[in-house]
C-alpha cells in the first residue's frame, strides 16, 4: 500500500511538471484570440438592474458585468478590457454559437439541452435562483392556485414558458401565457395590466419590480418558486482551456470569500503561507492556463471576493436587496464552495 501511495504521488508530480512544460500549448484557441484582440466580448442583458445595466454616463455595473472584468482581468491584465454587447434572451445563444461574443453572462440557466442542443458550455454557478411570480399589491393573487385561468406574462427564449406550462397542467390548472421578447416589453405589459402576474427567475422579478411605475410597495413577488434556475457563465463548446478559465476565476472567488480575502487586503494576504496552497497556488497553473501569473489575485483585486460581488450587486448594498439564501457559502448555510486549486 505504502509503495502504491509513493508511486501515486510520483506520477500525480510527473503529469503536474509534463502541464506546467508544456505551458500555452494548453491554452485554447478562443483565449489566444481574445489576447489578441486586447478584449475581452462579453453578452450581458438589455438592462436589468443589478445585473448588467448602463449608468447615464454608459457604464455598465451588476453582477454579471463585474464577474465579465474578473475574467477579463484574469486573461487580459485589465478589468477595463471588456466590450459589453447588450442581448436579449432569444439572441444570446446564437451570439455564443456564432462567435460574436466570447462569454455569455446573462442570467442564463444552466440545462443539459442548452449543452446539447446549443453548442453552450456553463463554466459554473454565479447564482442559485428560481422561477417566481410578481402580482400586483393590491387585489393581486396570494397564491399560485389562484393564477389559474389567468394570463401570465413571460419572456421570449427562456425556460420560464415551458416551466410554466409544465407547473400548472400538472395541477390541472389553465394558464394562458404572454410571451414578450424582451425584460422592458414584458414590464411593460405587466405594469399596463396586460397579464395578472410576471413569471421569471426571482431576481429578475426584484429588478422589474425597483423600477416599477408608482413604487416598489405597488407589487408583491410570492413565495412559492417552481423551478430551481442554476445562472452561470457561458462559452462556447470546444474549447476546454477557455472554459476553465472562466470557471475556475469563478471559484476564485467563492474560495477567496471563505478564506476572508477581500477586494481590500487581497495584495497584503496573498503570501500568506496559510493561502499559498490554496489561493497562492493558483499561479503555478498560470502558463498552462495561457495566462500571466497573478491571473487570480488580478480577478479579486478587480470585482471583490463573491461576498463582496453578491452584496454590492444585489444584496444589502445594491438596489435589489436579495437575501443570500442558497447563495452563501457552505458553512454558512448556503451552496457555494470552491474545489480545491490543487
Amino acid at each position: 500500500m505504502v509503495a502504491r501511495g509513493r508511486l501515486s504521488g510520483r506520477l500525480a508530480c510527473a503529469l503536474l511538471l509534463c502541464l506546467l512544460a508544456a505551458g500555452s500549448a494548453f491554452a485554447g484557441e478562443r483565449l489566444q484570440a481574445i489576447q489578441a484582440r486586447g478584449v475581452l466580448r462579453c453578452g450581458v442583458s438589455e438592462g436589468i438592474a443589478g445585473f448588467s445595466a448602463r449608468d447615464a454616463a454608459g457604464r455598465w455595473s451588476g453582477l454579471d458585468a463585474d464577474f465579465c472584468r474578473a475574467v477579463a482581468a484574469a486573461a487580459l491584465g485589465s478589468a477595463d478590457k471588456v466590450q459589453f454587447l447588450p442581448l436579449s434572451a432569444a439572441s444570446r445563444f446564437p451570439a455564443l454559437q456564432s462567435g460574436a461574443i466570447d462569454l455569455l453572462v446573462r442570467q442564463a440557466t444552466w440545462t443539459l439541452g442548452r449543452e446539447i442542443g446549443l453548442g453552450a458550455r456553463f463554466a459554473g454557478i454565479l447564482l442559485y435562483d428560481g422561477q417566481g411570480f410578481m402580482v400586483p399589491a393590491a387585489g393581486g393573487a396570494k397564491t399560485l392556485a389562484a393564477l389559474a385561468g389567468a394570463t401570465i406574462c413571460v419572456e421570449k427564449g427562456t425556460t420560464h414558458a415551458d416551466n410554466l406550462a409544465d407547473h400548472f397542467a400538472t395541477r390541472g390548472w389553465k394558464v394562458q401565457p404572454l410571451v414578450l421578447d424582451s425584460p422592458a416589453a414584458l414590464a411593460a405589459a405587466f405594469f399596463a395590466g396586460r397579464c395578472q402576474a410576471c413569471s421569471s427567475d426571482a431576481s429578475q422579478l426584484a429588478a422589474l419590480r425597483v423600477a416599477a411605475p408608482g413604487g416598489a410597495a405597488g407589487y408583491v413577488i410570492l413565495d412559492e418558486r417552481i423551478s430551481k434556475e442554476p445562472l452561470g457563465p457561458v462559452v462556447a463548446t470546444g474549447d476546454e482551456a477557455w472554459v476553465t478559465l472562466v470557471r475556475w476565476v469563478l471559484f476564485v472567488l467563492v474560495a477567496a470569500e471563505e478564506q476572508g480575502v477581500t477586494q481590500a487586503n487581497a495584495a497584503t494576504r496573498w503570501g500568506e503561507p496559510a493561502l499559498k496552497r490554496s489561493l497562492g497556488g493558483a499561479d503555478e497553473f498560470s502558463k498552462a492556463l495561457g495566462v500571466a501569473p497573478g491571473w487570480a489575485l488580478r480577478a479579486l483585486q478587480a470585482v471583490g471576493n463573491y461576498g463582496e460581488l453578491f452584496e454590492r450587486n444585489v444584496g444589502a448594498a445594491g438596489p435589489l436587496k436579495l437575501e443570500r439564501g442558497l447563495n452563501r457559502p457552505w458553512n454558512q448555510g448556503g451552496l457555494l464552495y470552491a474545489p480545491p486549486l490543487r
